[in-house]
């Protein structure tokens, strides 16, 4: 599959059909894991593997000319970087079992620690929420704040400040083509409150089947992209508010980390949810609820801030092209 993915990637030629096979590969995954029961995995790789990559790999081409300009300095020491590390990355895999080899100490004693006795434990019937929530829930906060620094890598890097007269021009700029197409806005209206609903399904309902707050925060994020795109990036801007989106992010990782604390305070271990009520599976149902809450907000705030921010130096570029045309 890879091989003829390669073959029409040289065949075509065209950084386009490069972004829509990708997405296209992503769906193929997504369906992969759906046969290997991986539903929650399927989940996450439909909405940013196929979805959320391929909006912002098209944003990225509009952002970027057909001609790569030269490079003016040879970047030797960030080459050596990359060897030595992709060198050890390599060698720590020779450590690792064989692929689906039976005797992987995952198959030996934690796949059926886990399985024997979450419910019991955690009372959730799904196992992945139990181990991402609650089992392993200080490495999911790692993540959670990893994706809250990307948010803020994002920012420092690519914020565009935008004044009221750049606002209008770029209303202008995109008006007649956005009315153009009133078939998409019509569909759209129809699908994004659908699209939301169903977000909110999945980051409540995680605990009981597939989902959680990262596949809730992608979907929720990516009414917002289409929203963005069938009605313009200058209104987006107007209904999304920025400023309450990098709130949402940090909200959601102190909301996660003050789960922890609250937990310490009550004498217990750093995200010990029993610590939370009396019945300690009541307490892990709440610090589930909680925390998956948190990554909700993170996850969609930040996929939010980057999406607009891209698009936003987006906006801006056709606006020049214009402006010397």
């Amino acid at each position: 599959m890879l091989v003829g993915v390669a073959f029409a990637i040289i065949w075509m030629k065209d950084l386009l059909a490069v972004v829509m096979l990708s997405g296209i590969y992503g769906l193929l995954s997504a369906s992969f894991f759906v046969a290997m029961d991986a539903v929650d995995v399927a989940f996450t790789e439909a909405s940013v593997g196929a979805g959320v990559s391929t909006l912002l790999m098209l944003v990225a081409i509009t952002m970027t000319g057909r001609i790569e300009h030269p490079v003016r300095h040879k970047p030797l020491l960030a080459l050596a970087v990359v060897i030595v590390t992709g060198s050890l990355l390599i060698y720590g895999t020779w450590d690792m079992p064989y692929f689906g080899s039976a005797e992987a100490p995952i198959h030996q004693h934690i796949a059926p620690r886990y399985i024997q006795n979450s419910m019991q434990e955690i009372g959730v019937p799904n196992i992945v929420t139990s181990v991402l929530a609650s089992y392993r829930a200080f490495d999911t906060f790692g993540e959670v704040v990893v994706i809250f620094t990307a948010g803020i890598g994002i920012l420092a890097l690519l914020m565009v400040a935008r004044r009221p007269e750049d606002i209008a021009k770029i209303d202008s700029f995109h008006n007649s083509m956005h009315k153009q197409h009133l078939i998409l806005r019509i569909v759209a209206k129809m699908l994004i409150p659908f699209i939301m609903l169903f977000a909110f399904y999945v980051q409540f309902h995680g605990d009981f089947g597939p989902g959680g707050g990262f596949q809730a925060g992608v979907i929720f994020a990516a009414a917002i992209f289409l929203y963005a795109m069938v009605f313009g990036m200058s209104t987006a801007f107007r209904v999304i508010n920025q400023s309450l989106m990098q709130i949402l992010a940090a909200t959601g990782v102190l909301l996660y980390g003050s789960v922890g604390v609250v937990s310490l305070l009550n004498g217990k271990e750093f995200f010990d949810y029993s610590a939370l009520s009396a019945d300690p599976v009541a307490g892990q149902h709440l610090g589930i609820l909680l925390i998956e809450l948190g990554v909700g907000f993170t996850v969609a705030s930040v996929m939010v801030i980057i999406f607009f921010n891209f698009a936003g130096r987006s906006e801006n570029s056709q606006l020049l092209k214009s402006k010397d045309s």
